[in-house]
This record gives C-alpha cells, structure tokens and sequence, in this order.
C-alpha cells in the first residue's frame, strides 16, 4: 500500500522555483471558478504518520490560494459539547457550502485508527465502523461534494529522523509531543492497520492518495498539482452541466387497495376521558426527562403527517409536560440558500440535541421521500437513496444515546377537507391553510403511496414509526403522550 511512497521522492529548488508560480495562478483560477459557479464543495482530507508535513501542506496551500475561501478544521478530543452528540455531528458542521473548500484535519478516520492501534477496539468494530464511513462519502459524493483524501506517509526511519530534527529547532520543537513518539514506536502497528484502513475506504468515488512526505518541495507540488487536476475536472464537468448518471431500481407496483393508511380504523375519544388522561400523561412525561438517568439520552420527536392532521396541537400538547429550557421545537419548511449549499442532512445534523435535552420536529428528514420525490424537486435516484441514509443517520443518533420517536398523524380526506372549512370559516387559523394545501390535496394517492413506501423502509428496530388515528385530535394527542412515555421507559430501564 505504501511502496511508492517510501522511495524517497526528491523535488530540486531549481525545478520547484520554476513550477510554483503557474501553479500558485492555475490553482487561484480554479479556486475563482468554484466560487464563481457554486455547484459543488471540496473536501479535503488531511490523514498521515507524524512528521509527514502535514500542516506545512495545508499552510501553503492557504498562502497559495484565497484563505477567505478556505475554512480549515483541526479536530483534537471532543470538547464537552462534542462529547454529548453523535460521533458525526461535529464533522457534518465542518463541511463547506457549495463553492468553498473544506481541509479537515484528524478527521473521521483519526479516532478509529487510533483505537484500534491501542486495542481499545476489536478489528470486527473498526470494519463496522470503516463501513458508516464509506457510506457516509457514497452519500457526500452523491450530493455532489468533491472529497479527496491525502494520506501523508514517512518510512519509520525517515519519520524518526524527522521529529528529532523537528525537535532539535526551538521554532518547531513544540510541534513534538510524547503522543507523536509513542505512535514512533508503534509505527508497525500503526502502518497496518493504516494500510487496513485505505484499502477498506479507498473508492471509486473518494480513493485515497498516498504523499510521500520525506521532501517538502516534492509534497507541495505533488498535493497542489493533484488538486488542481481534480478541481478542473470537476469544473469542467460543471460548466457543461455534466452530472453523473444515477438510476435506481423501481419499486413494485400497487396492485391492490390495501395498505398501511387504509387499514387504520378510525379511534375516537371523549372529552372527559381525554381530560382524565391528558395532565397524568404529561406528569409521567416531566418525570421521566427529569429522571437521573435521562442525562444520558436525548429525545428526538418527529411529527409527520398529511396537512391539517393536527401536529402542531400534539407538539403543544407535549411541551405543555417539558421544561422550556430542555427543548427545542424545530419546524421544517422549504430549505433557505444557506442550507441548499449543504448536503441534504445537513439542516438536521444541526439541530441536534445534547444528552439531557429534547427536539421536535415539525416535518423532518422524511420531506426527501414525500413532498421531493411527490413534487420532483430531486431525482428518483435521490429519493430511493435517501431511505439507506436516512436509516443510517437514525442509528446513529440511537448508538450516540439518542431514543427516536417518529409518529404519522393518518387522517382521512374527508375530515381534512372539514378541517380545511374550519380553517377558512376561523380568522384567527386562516393563517394555517396556503393555496399549497389545497394542491397537495389534489395528490392525496400520490402522497399515500409515498408515505407507505417511508414506513416500509425506515421502520427500523430502533427507530419505528408510529401510525397515529388522527381523525380525532384528542384520541392522536393520548397515543402520542402515552407513546413517548413508553419508549422513555423502555430506554431508561
């Protein structure tokens, strides 16, 4: 794996002096035209040995090109607000919008080669965890970003002469810890399962690029040319309006009436009954996030459902049981500029809650297989996509302590076109019903359809959706209230 890159590739002054400046101008053009066209975002990953002149890399590369552009990331242990979120959360807000260009250093291939380099994890963990990896950047890849990652690589003589001489200047001797000379004398280990790790991730979509870093000149021509082949390709690709071709298997036809919607037998509930359940529900629920032990969880609420199907009157109907201070409701509308320049998860990466803390969401992540795939907004390969990476993304924030409840407010057309009456006849809710309600009525077979597929795919065994009987608001807020609880429970037991 590293052959090529230990036999000592050298870059004489002469050579590097008189290749510099079109490069330095080529890579600037390029990097103008990125900003210029904001079709796509660079990622770049910074991985290696000690010593391998990383940093000095990504130094020049910032004084060659515009540093405005270049958002720069060095990720060390996980502050404490890091710590109480997914593993992914802080590097999905590192990635650049469209336009700009990402390095990240000790990035998300540090941490799992470093434990599995101290034991800390069994090969089988590292392979599941190299897996989560390669699907996140089939999904980064997808959406457009160009991701390319640099492992800078040393033989273990070159690497050890290279830190005593780092460590012989007073300018540089702080770049020289005990950790760099403990991973020195782990240096075998260490190639390995490095060598493990390449090989595993390296794809057709984001391979892998070895430096050899034992000459600096060599290393930033090397880096710099790579780059810039991969930025004009890209676009060139762009200004064509070229896009990779994606297809994706269909789904099965309905043949038959029968589904997951209209099977639900419509519930009801009395006033009195529902007022002898609500504020006991609500009591279990206040006690239950305020138990000692929910410090370790987060609650994720997602609410779902066709138009006027009472989500927001359950969501008041569960904060009305919660601290204000402990939760966040999160509505989800058309995306802004800023979230179109990221991938589509993005927006919801970000609001993320800490261990001890709840969020709601007011439509969700599911808007790529409803309202996207039933509009058009983005392409059958998208949509069929999204199901994978949308299941990926909920265990996660299970594995990270998360409990996700997902609910499907069902009403029937018939009481949503009573509901939408109301809402004309009442000033006061006139505000709720836009001209775009009335037209994704007129989908109402396509919008079932959808939801059906959803549930089918992303009802999963730590993250279920849960069919609602809306058609009487006071039945839906009950089983609402009483299915949180009992999924609080079962977490907390």
């Amino acid at each position: 794996m590293f052959e090529s890159a230990e036999l000592g590739h050298r870059t004489d002054r002469e050579e590097y002096e008189a290749a510099v400046p079109a490069l330095r101008a080529e890579l600037l053009d390029a990097q103008f035209d990125l900003l210029e066209l904001k079709q796509f975002a660079v990622v770049v990953l910074i991985n290696g040995v000690d010593g391998a002149g990383k940093g000095e890399t990504v130094n020049l590369l910032n004084e060659w090109m515009d540093p405005r552009h270049i958002q720069t990331w060095a990720f060390d242990v996980p502050s404490a607000e890091e710590a109480e979120h997914p593993f992914m959360w802080r590097f999905w807000r590192a990635l650049p919008p469209r336009g700009k260009i990402g390095v990240l250093f000790n990035n998300w291939y540090t941490q799992p080669i470093r434990d599995r380099v101290d034991r800390r994890c069994k090969r089988a963990e590292l392979d599941q965890r190299l897996d989560e990896i390669r699907r996140f950047e089939a999904m980064l890849a997808h959406e457009g970003v160009l991701l390319m990652k640099f492992w800078f690589h040393l033989s273990k003589p070159v690497q050890k002469r290279r830190l005593k001489e780092l460590e012989g200047d007073e300018r540089t001797r702080w770049r020289v810890t005990a950790r760099d000379w403990r991973f020195y004398k782990l240096y075998g280990r260490y190639r390995e399962v490095a060598g493990h790790v390449l090989r595993t991730t390296s794809s057709a979509e984001a391979p892998w690029l070895i430096v050899d870093g034992s000459d600096a000149r060599y290393r930033a021509l090397f880096v710099g040319r790579t780059l810039l082949a991969a930025l004009r390709r890209r676009l060139d690709a762009a200004s064509q309006h070229w896009m990779p071709r994606q297809s994706a298997a269909p789904l099965p036809p309905r043949v038959d009436r029968l589904d997951l919607l209209n099977s639900l037998v419509r519930r009801s509930m009395g006033r009195s009954e529902y007022d002898a359940l609500l504020e006991p529900l609500q009591g279990r629920l206040a006690l239950l996030t305020r138990a000692p032990a929910f410090r370790k969880h987060a609650l994720v609420l997602v609410f779902e459902g066709m138009d006027a199907a009472g989500k927001g009157g359950a969501i008041r109907r569960v904060a009305a049981g919660l601290d204000a201070r402990r939760y966040r409701i999160v509505p989800i509308a058309a995306p802004t500029e800023e979230e179109r320049a990221q991938p589509y998860l993005w927006r919801f990466w970000r609001h993320l809650p800490a261990r001890g803390k709840i969020v709601m969401f007011d439509r969700s992540w599911y808007g790529r297989v409803l309202v996207e795939r039933v509009e058009g907004l983005c392409s059958e390969a998208d949509w069929m996509r999204a199901y994978a990476e949308i299941n990926d993304f909920e265990d996660q924030l299970v594995a990270a302590g998360a409990v996700v409840v997902k609910f499907w407010l069902a009403i029937g057309k018939d009481e949503q076109l009573a509901r939408f009456r109301a809402r004309e006849a009442e000033p006061h809710k006139r505000f709720k019903l836009s001209a775009e309600d009335w037209r994704n009525r007129e989908k109402w077979d396509d919008y079932a359809r959808a939801v059906c597929d959803m549930v089918d795919r992303t009802s999963t065994e730590n993250a279920p959706w849960t069919l609602v009987e809306a058609d009487d608001k006071h039945y839906a807020r009950i089983k609402i209230l009483r299915t949180v609880c009992e999924r609080l429970e079962a977490a907390l037991a």
